[in-house]
Order: C-alpha cells, then structure tokens, then sequence
C-alpha cells in the first residue's frame, strides 16, 4: 500500500473547487450571495462567452478592508460564523468559507473592493489560488470581483463544459433565482453585452417575478398563508395552466433557492384530481421558518436542506396552496381550437389533412357547413352533382385502405370537425384519369376472401379496443398501439422527418436553461421537424413541427423536448432522437376518450394481431392484455 502523504494546500483546492464550482453559473451564484450577505442594495452581472472567459460581479455592499480582501481567499475563512452554536442557526446565504478559494483555485481573479467612509480600496489580483497584485485604487463603494479562464489550470474540468449558448443560459438561470429570493435588491444582468434582466428591487416579490416571467405571472395564483410558526408566499400556476415539466418550480427556503422531494410533492398533492396526467403545476414559493427548524449544512453546493419537522413544512406548503386555489372563483375560458381541416397549414401535404377526411383531398379548398349561396351558385352546384360520377360499390373498400394508408398521421380532426360541404368542380375540371366504360368484359381471376381469424366486438370507454379471436378475448388500448405504430414508423424512416411550416411564428417561453438546450441543439431539433430560433427573454419562436403533430401541441411538445435535454439524453445521438420521437408521437396519437370511426378502430387493431413488435408503447405501457374465457368463466363459477 502507498504511503499516506498530506495534500498540498494547492490541490485541496482544487478539490474543493470540484464540489462548490461546477460551471460558470455556479460562481454567479456564490459570488451573488456574497453580495447579498454584504448589504448590497443593487448587484450587477455580466458574463462573456457562457462566462468563461470573462465574468464580472458588482455590488454596493459594505466592502472589504485591505487586511479582509486578503484573508477572504484562504479555505474556511468566513464573516459569518464564530463558533460550533452558529451552525445551528445560520441566516445568512454563504458561511462555510470555501467558495472565494474554490473559485480562486481554478481562474484568475481581479478584486476591486472599499468599505464606506475609506479614501481608497484595495485591488487585489489572483491566479490560480495565489495573490500575485496588490495595490490601493480608487473605486466605489462596494466590491468588484472579476473572473477571468475560467479552470485555465483543470483542462480535465474544461471538456466537461457545454456550448456558451448553454452555459450562459444556466448562469441566466441562477440570476433569476437570486432575483427571485432577494426582491429587495435590484438585478441587472448582462450577457455579451445585451442586458437580459433587470429588477427594480422595491421588496415586492410580483414585481421580481414579472421581469423574470413576463406576463405568465400574471395568470398565476397569489398564495400567503401561515402554519403555526411557518409562513409560506408566492404564486402558484392555475390547472389549466399546468405545464408539462416541472421546470417552472422554484422553492426557496429562508430565502435560499433549494431543492426538495418533500416541497415538490407537497406542491403537486394540492393539485390532486385537478390536473391532466402528464402536466405539472409551476410555482414560485417562499417559505420562511425559524433558522433552528432547517438545517441547511447538508450539501457543499448549499441547495439541499433538511427540516426538523417535515410534516410541519409539508402542510404548511400543501394547504396554503390549496387555499389559494379554492379561494379562485373565476372558471376556466372556453378556448375554441382551430381546426387544421380549415387552415392553409394542414394542407400542404395529404398526409397532414388525409387525417381530417378519409378520402383524402388534401387540396380541395373546404367552405364552412353554413354559407348562404346565390341561385346562381345554387344551380351551378346542383349541375356539378347531377354530372359527378356516382361512386361504385368497392369505394367503401378503397375508403378503408386510404385510412390504413393514413394511420399514422393525427385522427384528432375526424372527431370534432363538423361536415363540410366540399366546392364540387366542374365538367372539365373532372379528373381525366377516370377509366372510361369498356364495351368488351375482361376476364379476371376471382378473388376468395381472406378469413379473418378475429373479430373486433367494439369499445370500452373510448379508450379499449375489445377483440375476440378463438377463446381469447383482447384489450387493446388504442392510445398506446398508435403511439407505437408512429414511433417505429419515424424511427425506421431514415429520411427527412415531413414538417410544415407555421402560418404565424409561435412563441414558446421555457426556462432560461431549457432555452438554452433547445437553443444549442437546433440542428438535430431540424431533423426531427422542428424549427426554432431565439427570441430573447428565455422564449424561442417555433416556426416549423411535424407534419404528424397538432399545432395546438407543440409548445407542450418542445417543453417536452427541453426537459428530456437537461435531463441529460445526450449520451448518443440515437439516443437522444429516440427520446424525442418519443415526445412527437405521443402528442401526434389518438388520444383516450376520443371518439374514433370504426374503420380506423379497425386498421390499429390489425396492425396490433397481425405485427410481432407491438407489445408496448414508447413509454413501457402494454398495449394489449389478454383475457382468457376460462378465466372468465371462472369469475362466474362456470369452471
């Protein structure tokens, strides 16, 4: 065994440095914390390139004198504490000591700083850990604290790094965070340059909260309650604004931005029997209690917190909530959804409109069911249908096979869309290709039909398919074959995805790092059909999605899509396209309790018997279970 051997004061830096300084955004938020502790009234932040090269963070707090500058970089040396008895009730945002070194550790370091009331401050210039400057300088009030190359010395560190565009939106993030918890400072925030944020610091969290959402926060729900000696405020998201993350739930505890199990879960039981699977309320919330009831020495990164009575912070979070969601008397608009059958966008493929009709005229400009027409139109029309050619008795059968064509593409139209009453062309405008009536009979093999070794019985619920072949019945649910079926048909599809273009750009706001993924992997986002580009104020605008997937799904499928990023899916390309597939085919399926023809009932459950590979859905959910008449005759004392 090797001899044990102390570790330089160099390399326990740098130790260190990996626990507290993961990226750039990492140092904003020490460094903003620090600030806070100082009294500043009013913080600025400015970042270059994803904040690596260059990032730089001012404040009006109360300042360092020159021997405190100094001091301030060595590892656990801290304002903040005094003795073992302070742990126990820390109320302050930084104290253990370590991020001023950690960050020293791997960067280069200017330090501007001047207590109130002193001639001159202190600049003080660092490189890797070690003071290598020192001088008097004239400089406001405050500190000014300069990072340069950021892990200059830690090339291993460095490849781990994104894209700017990635890491500066985390460092957006973690201003908006800071803004959040501390309303009564003002933020400014500029990146590259251009100013993303600014918050005017007047103490009122809805004013903080509008800069940072804009006017989503206006839809939200004001909460303010108190449990015993817990008190919790803030805004939450109305159900029918839910979202389809949890991206947009922001906790503070004493005013530091933590994450909990227990906050999350005490948030969405609120919710409960008020949201649609798969969506998730967003929050801001604030919930204040005594510093000895928290622990918040658990995480070296300080955004874990444990609480000495969980039930107590959980009912204070679950019934302020649901207070202020039962005190909401205002019900939900009636929102109208635009059909696709009657914009220009569904109809500049056939796929994207054969789903509205099954004949497929995907280029027959469609009229309202109720128009009132000249007797001139009238007679014009009823001369067109007089002169159209009748249909023969096999069009049924054709009918059926242009749905099983089209089984892949949205059925969602065919459920809602009212009659139309097409524009019947005229005399010489009838397709040419029609074959003309033979006078001679052509001999053709007769055809036996081909038995179908099932039957399909019908529906339950509008949701299960029920089938009966031999002495098994099946449950088929419909949602989940579709799903799959589009699934394997993208994934096979080697070829460009079909996409259509957006009548109107569509704007999409996420969070700040869910901008900046999306943002950063715009070219395979293209693959899949979707077109984005920035817009600022964490929104992108959405000009171009599948051909497969309903506009009015799309904002909740690139949230999707943003979520699966930071959750990590990056590890191979087919890895990450499988998963968003995933997301299109999902939104693009028929839906549960939709009310489908019996015709394409019929092309899903053939795909289901006749195809090996439709066991469950992309998601892991079977498709089809089996019930046995044995067993069901045992549940009526038959066996």
């Amino acid at each position: 065994m090797p001899k044990i051997i102390q570790l330089s004061q160099h390399v326990a830096n740098l130790i260190a440095a990996g626990e507290v300084v993961e990226r750039p955004a990492s140092v904003v938020k020490e460094l903003m914390e620090n600030a806070v502790d100082a009294g500043a009234s009013k913080i600025t932040v400015e970042i270059k390139d994803g904040g690596m090269t260059f990032l730089r963070v001012t404040d009006n707090g109360c300042g360092m004198a020159p021997e405190d500058a100094k001091t301030a970089f060595l590892r656990h040396a801290t304002s903040k504490l005094r003795n073992a008895e302070d742990l126990a009730a820390i109320g302050t945002m930084g104290f253990r000591g370590e991020a001023l070194a950690a960050i020293a550790a791997v960067s280069r370091i200017d330090l501007m700083t001047k207590t109130p009331g002193s001639i001159s401050g202190t600049d003080l210039h660092l490189e890797a850990g070690q003071i290598t400057e020192e001088s008097e300088v004239g400089c406001p009030d405050g500190t000014t604290i300069i990072i340069r190359d950021l892990f200059f010395n830690t090339p291993a560190r460095m490849k781990f790094m994104k894209a700017d565009t990635v890491e500066g939106g985390r460092v957006t993030a973690a201003v908006q965070l800071q803004a959040l918890a501390h309303p009564e400072v003002a933020f400014v925030y500029l990146r590259d340059g251009k100013q993303i944020l600014s918050t005017p610091g007047t103490g009122n969290l809805e004013d903080a909260a509008y800069c940072v959402y804009g006017r989503d926060q206006a839809k939200m729900v004001k909460v303010e309650s108190r449990w015993e000696n817990y008190t919790v405020t803030g805004f939450v998201s109305r159900p029918t604004d839910a979202r389809p993350s949890r991206n947009m739930q922001t906790f503070f505890v004493n005013d530091r931005p933590v994450r909990s199990k227990l906050l999350v879960a005490a948030l969405e039981e609120a919710y409960r029997n008020q949201l649609m699977v798969g969506k998730f309320p967003a929050c801001v919330l604030h919930l204040r209690l005594p510093a000895n009831a928290v622990d918040v020495n658990v995480h070296p990164a300080k955004t874990e917190v444990k609480f000495l009575s969980e039930k107590a912070v959980f009912d204070c979070i679950h019934y302020g909530v649901l207070g202020a969601l039962n005190k909401q008397t205002d019900r939900p608009q009636v929102q109208f959804k635009p059909n696709p059958a009657y914009t220009d966008t569904s109809l500049q493929t056939g796929a994207h409109a054969g789903a509205a009709t099954a004949n497929d005229h995907a280029t027959t400009k469609k009229e309202p069911f109720f128009r009132t027409m000249t007797a001139e139109e009238f007679k014009n029309f009823s001369a067109a249908v007089q002169t159209a050619p009748q249909p023969k008795k096999d069009a049924a059968a054709a009918t059926v096979h242009a749905v099983e064509r089209q089984v892949s593409a949205p059925v969602q139209e065919k459920i809602f869309t009212p009659v139309s009453m097409p524009v019947m062309p005229d005399k010489q405008e009838i397709p040419k290709t029609i074959p003309a009536e033979s006078t001679e009979p052509e001999q053709t093999a007769m055809e036996m039909p081909v038995e179908i070794p099932w039957r399909m019985v019908g529906e339950l619920y509008n949701s299960y398919i029920l089938v009966e072949q031999g002495e098994e019945a099946f449950l088929i649910d419909k949602h989940a074959a579709h799903e799959r079926i589009l699934f394997e048909k993208l994934k096979t599809n080697q070829e460009e995805i079909s996409s259509q273009m957006l009548l109107s750009p569509l704007p999409v706001r996420l969070s700040a790092e869910g901008a900046a993924e999306l943002l950063s992997n715009t070219s395979m986002l293209l693959e899949l059909g979707f077109e984005v580009e920035e817009f600022g104020d964490n929104t992108v605008l959405l000009r171009q999605i599948p051909m497969d997937l309903d506009t009015a799904d799309a904002a909740d499928a690139l949230e999707t899509l943003a979520a699966d990023l930071l959750r990590g899916r990056r590890e191979q390309a087919d890895t990450i396209r499988d998963a968003l597939l995933h997301t299109i085919a999902c939104k693009a399926a028929i839906k549960a309790g939709w009310t489908n023809d019996e015709r394409e009932l019929l092309v899903l459950v053939k795909q289901v018997m006749t195809r090996e590979d439709l066991k469950y859905c992309p998601h892991g959910r079977p498709i089809c279970i089996t019930l046995s008449k044995k067993q069901l005759e045992k549940q009526f004392k038959r066996s």
